[in-house]
């Protein structure tokens, strides 16, 4: 049901039919021939370049094969008209049938239409959120979560097999200092007086819960214990609190990972899985003893004076080698990212997709080149940067929260606004780019709010079978009753509907393929403004009002289109993490 797929195909075909050659005398390459939406609607319906890729290879004048072209397709039954443009490209304009038929097509889909397999079933794995497990979700998590499940989202309905991971940062220094801050929380629930928390710690008041179970749990009992056995206690319940925490902040935003992967693990039994991803690497050639260059500017907490362990990763794509080992024996941060990308290698995976913030920019040659070194060209690592999100509330920057003591957390942004403008707006920008949420804007009922726009289309639609219950006095509206009526949408604006919903396939596609999931957030806006444009043109001129009580043919016809709209909109709506509303209230 990809139109573009669909005369990509019958273009090559027309091609071959001229049966061109090479210099060599061999047919020309013809992966390169494209079929796109024009630039400018007024040109037609679909564009091609398959003259001007192949003017050179054969020796042609772009235009002139581009006339030879034409006149091949201007035999196709489904092709109203075809013309060539400017230097060379063929644009189509196709029939009114072609649309109808395409339409009766799109109703027998209903919200599966767009589903793909371009992605064959490859094994991703997308990661994304995986933050410190050390206090509630700040709002600088939120973006990167929607932007990486909305992505998991269209690459699993574009064929992939996909897998959405939560990487526990359950090691290291931070956790020590999270346990530190609790067990003064647990003494203070005990009566002692802990006074202002000490610098360096964590401050907010939502490890005070977490103190009060351990003093239920274990009385006074932590404090009769070696300092390292009752952390190692308090980490562990701490950790299980904040992750618990944590879910529960991402299941409100309507965010749900499939695994959920422990750093830790990697350090359990004498960090058996560092050393032997390490091997690995040394078997490779990968790895090796030297020093590396003090760094420009602030020095990093792995650069040593001295010789270390180090993987030679900028034979693999990267700006410097990076320490493994250091001097004492210790592993890096980095081992530990060796050793969790050989695991993700070993699960079978062929794509592994990371979601950062954009502080993260110094990880994408160093994580790129670990997976060609690990696993060559059979695994593909992708770093996509999320940047900053700045709150505002009728323009004014938002303070932060109370609870947290540092941050505006991700609930609180929840629980102002709801999930669904969040979802939305999240995706309404690049990730790449820096963006703007206006608490009050966010809300409003606008056109200016793209949230609300789209969703108020969905309601739209709805109201309409309401509506024409009501006057028909029925309420069977078959799919396959409103399907036969199609031949009777002869309107223009009714045609550029179907136009438009017949982008859909291709936009899951082409943002699957280039990981842009924002491209949804746009196409739905796009469809919502064709969709709204159309109902004002009923306003205006009853004629073309969607119930026509005195012509029921008519009226089935417009339904059916109706609901392919509503459809696509649930369809892209259900990707982004939202809802498709049947009324606004």
């Amino acid at each position: 049901m990809n139109i573009f797929a669909d005369f990509n195909a019958r273009i090559i075909k027309a091609v071959e039919a001229l049966d061109l050659k090479d210099k060599e005398g061999a047919g020309p390459d013809l992966s390169r021939i494209a079929v796109e939406p024009p630039r400018d609607a007024s040109h037609g319906d679909l564009a091609t370049n398959a003259a001007m890729v192949l003017a050179k290879p054969t020796g042609q004048n772009p235009r002139a094969l581009a006339e030879r072209i034409v006149e091949v397709l201007r035999a196709d039954t489904d092709v109203a008209s075809a013309e060539v443009a400017g230097p060379g490209f063929v644009n189509l304009r196709l029939t009114e049938a072609f649309w109808q038929a395409h339409l009766v097509g799109l109703l027998s889909e209903g919200t599966n239409y767009g589903r793909s397999q371009i992605g064959r079933g490859r094994k991703v794995n997308v990661e994304y959120v995986s933050a410190n497990p050390t206090g509630p979700m700040h709002v600088g998590h939120c973006r990167g979560a929607v932007v990486g499940d909305a992505l998991a989202n269209i690459m699993a309905f574009a064929g992939y097999d996909v897998t959405k991971e939560y990487y526990i940062n359950d090691a290291g220094a931070q956790i020590d200092v999270l346990a530190r801050s609790v067990m003064l929380r647990y003494r203070e629930a005990l009566g002692e007086k802990v006074g202002e928390i000490p610098p360096g710690l964590y401050p907010g008041d939502y490890l005070v819960p977490v103190g009060q179970a351990l003093a239920k749990e274990f009385g006074r009992d932590l404090n009769q214990k070696p300092e390292e056995e009752a952390l190692a206690i308090v980490k562990d319940r701490t950790i299980d609190a904040m992750m618990a925490m944590i879910r529960e902040d991402l299941a409100a935003l309507n965010v749900r990972h499939e695994v959920f992967f422990s750093e830790r693990s990697l350090h359990s039994e004498n960090a058996k899985a560092i050393r032997s991803a390490i091997n690995d690497l040394t078997l490779k050639g990968h790895v090796y003893k030297g020093k590396l260059p003090p760094p420009k500017g602030e020095k990093s907490d792995d650069w040593e004076d001295r010789e270390q362990t180090l993987f030679r990763s900028t034979e693999v794509g990267d700006d410097m080698d990076r320490p493994l080992i250091k001097s004492d024996g210790a592993y890096t941060y980095f081992a530990a990212d060796v050793a969790y990308m050989k695991d993700k290698y070993a699960r079978g995976f062929e794509q592994v997709i990371f979601i950062l913030g954009a502080d993260h920019g110094g990880y994408v040659k160093r994580m790129e080149a670990l997976g060609k070194a690990i696993a060559g060209d059979k695994l593909e690592v992708t770093i996509l940067l999320c940047n900053l999100v700045k709150l505002f509330r009728d323009g004014e920057p938002v303070r932060m929260s109370k609870r947290a003591g540092e941050f505006v957390t991700l609930r609180d942004v929840v629980d102002e606004v709801g999930r669904d403008p969040i979802r939305f707006m999240m995706l309404y920008r690049k990730n790449s780019e820096p963006l703007d949420f206006d608490f009050a804007k966010v809300t409003e009922q606008s056109k200016d709010n793209p949230v609300f726009y789209v969703q108020y289309a969905s309601a739209r639609c709805h109201s309409v079978f309401r509506q024409a219950r009501e006057q028909l006095g029925t309420s069977d509206f078959d799919r396959t009753k409103l399907a036969a009526a199609v031949s009777n949408l002869k309107d223009e604006g009714e045609i550029g509907l179907i136009r438009k919903l017949a982008e859909y396939p291709r936009l899951i596609e082409q943002s699957a393929l280039v990981l842009e999931p924002h491209r949804l957030a746009f196409y739905m806006y796009d469809l919502a403004s064709t969709f709204h444009s159309h109902w004002n043109r009923g306003t205006d001129n009853p004629d073309l009002r969607f119930v026509k009580v005195n012509d029921p043919q008519l009226t089935y016809a417009r339904l059916g289109l109706v609901q392919a709209v509503s459809d696509i909109l649930m369809s892209g709506l259900t990707l982004i993490g939202a809802d498709a509303p049947t009324e606004m209230r």
